[in-house]
């Protein structure tokens, strides 16, 4: 038998979630090597990762009002990744924050036209 594949990876801003996962993960090797860092990364921990956990849970509940509502906790956990990103500029360096933070608003544009996509939907 095939293996069906989840529609959710067919969703460009699901993968630009898990591509910045990766990323992190990466990221926070530098930062634990500083007690300043590894205090950060435990926040981008929590809110790197909710941004593809929130659009997973919505998704999974249907199209329905929640998954925009769900989305738009993904875009606040993005908006807080900027945040902490600029934070860690000491310890990453200018090159790595403007790439992550120009990864980051990417997807939340993408959230944001999502989110008016399917609100729009719900009025028809």
């Amino acid at each position: 038998m095939a293996e069906r594949k989840d529609r959710l990876e067919d969703l460009e801003f699901y993968r630009l979630a898990m591509q910045l996962w990766e990323l992190f993960w990466q990221d926070s090797e530098r930062l634990a090597k500083d007690f300043r860092g590894r205090e950060i990364a435990r926040q981008m921990v929590r809110c790197i990762g909710s941004i593809a956990a929130n659009i997973e849970e919505g998704y999974g509940r249907g199209f329905g009002k929640e998954y925009p509502q769900f989305l738009r906790i993904a875009r606040g956990s993005a908006r807080e990744a900027r945040g902490w990103y600029q934070r860690t500029l000491p310890l990453l360096g200018e090159e790595t924050v403007r790439e992550r933070d120009a990864l980051l608003s990417q997807l939340i544009g993408m959230l944001t036209n999502a989110i008016h996509s399917l609100e729009r939907k719900h009025r028809r």
